[in-house]
């Protein structure tokens, strides 16, 4: 079973109350004293592009801190579990927004809400460019929640639970925010009264829809969901009674996984997707559908271009899938992932991040992806201009 299926078991356990298999390796937590009157710039211009999450405590919308050491603890923890240097902030260090003032007065009201965002590493590294995307367009704290997989279960020796966590944003490791994480993350207000979870379709275009063609279980409506984006109402998860094709009495998430895993385990390709379909397919009244377009993988312009909300507003969110930011199948998404990955953090994102993205996807026009390359840049655009006019009035 891939190793999807093995992240998904740790997400069971955040829902559930149960332990998670593995340490909670990295929570982002702020810490006082600290404002943006303190914040440079590196000295000399470092054009240290790929290491530059490793060596900078990071503020959303690219500004910089130079690096300072964290707790000693906090380095054991984080040290062996994504093998960087020492200097790396780990359990007690945080991500900044742009908007830093106003966001501690907005604590002090009352008004203030951290977004958590949850991933689970597979192997011995997690790809950074991910969370660098997260930080470079969000106004909002962001704790991070990052689980190993079971590979790296050895080095952690206490299991934690979120219990006060409320709400979560948990995604894939290959996940590109090409927009404030903040935006996602209002979809929770329009969550009705019985809806305790949000994810997008699998397909909009059943004709090349896998579900609806190969599954040998259950599944939610008649495409299918993708779990690469999931929005989770904890709270609601862990109160709530789910009906289901095990036993005619409604169960709580904690009674109902184990059971539906060892009862579908042959016929489940997809692992942790393929569950969250049978659970929805039975409760199918529990999920709020997202919008294409904050899910957008290969499928969606590879056999024509089957994302109308996309096709109107841009891609949000970017799901490469199938590894297409590491190969030259897919060449534009390749060329958003890497201009995210070697933009420094603290240059003009004009003139450092679009700009050479544009260029390089001029190139790709000959792709059936590449000829919609400006979904791609549409919102990215309306982030860093966002981005840019905060920098200017925080000046």
């Amino acid at each position: 079973m891939r190793c999807y299926l093995r992240a998904w078991l740790l997400c069971m356990a955040i829902f559930s109350s149960l332990y998670v298999f593995n340490h909670l390796a990295h929570t982002l937590e702020e810490t006082n004293g600290r404002d943006l009157g303190e914040l440079e710039t590196p000295e000399g211009g470092s054009r240290d592009t790929g290491n530059d999450f490793k060596n900078r405590t990071v503020l959303a919308g690219g500004r910089v801190r130079k690096p300072v050491r964290c707790n000693s603890l906090s380095v054991s923890y984080w040290n062996p579990f994504w093998r960087l240097p020492a200097d790396v902030c780990g359990l007690n260090c945080f991500v900044e927004s742009s908007s830093r003032d106003r966001m501690d007065s907005e604590a002090e009201d009352g008004g203030d809400e951290s977004i958590h965002l949850a991933v689970a590493a597979c192997g011995p590294k997690l790809d950074e460019t991910l969370l660098k995307s997260a930080i470079l367009f969000s106004k909002k704290l962001i704790k991070f929640h990052i689980f190993a997989d079971d590979e790296l279960q050895g080095s952690f020796q206490n299991a934690l639970i979120l219990k006060e966590v409320d709400s979560l944003l948990y995604v894939d490791t290959d996940i590109l925010f090409l927009q404030p994480v903040e935006d996602i993350w209002a979809f929770f207000s329009q969550f009705n009264a019985s809806q305790l979870a949000a994810m997008a379709l699998e397909t909009e275009d059943l004709r090349i829809g896998w579900y609806n063609r190969f599954a040998r279980h259950p599944y939610y409506g008649s495409a299918g969901i993708n779990s690469g984006v999931l929005l989770m109402n904890m709270t609601r998860i862990r109160e709530t009674f789910f009906k289901n094709d095990i036993t005619t009495v409604a169960l709580k998430w904690s009674e109902i996984l184990m059971p539906l895993l060892q009862k579908y385990k042959l016929k489940i390709p997809w692992g942790d997707q393929d569950l969250l379909n049978i659970i929805f397919h039975h409760n199918p009244e529990s999920l709020y559908v997202l919008p294409c377009q904050w899910n957008y993988r290969t499928d969606h312009c590879v056999y024509g271009h089957n994302c109308q909300q996309a096709e109107k507003d841009g891609v949000s969110i970017l799901h490469g899938s199938r590894g297409v930011y590491h190969d030259e199948n897919q060449p534009e998404f390749r060329a958003i992932y890497e201009a995210i990955r070697q933009y420094p953090f603290g240059d003009n994102m004009e003139t450092a991040l679009l700009q050479p993205l544009e260029a390089s996807l001029r190139t790709t026009t000959n792709s059936y992806c590449g000829r919609v390359s400006h979904l791609f840049t549409k919102r990215l655009k309306q982030s860093i201009a966002s981005v840019q006019q905060e920098v200017t009035r925080g000046r």
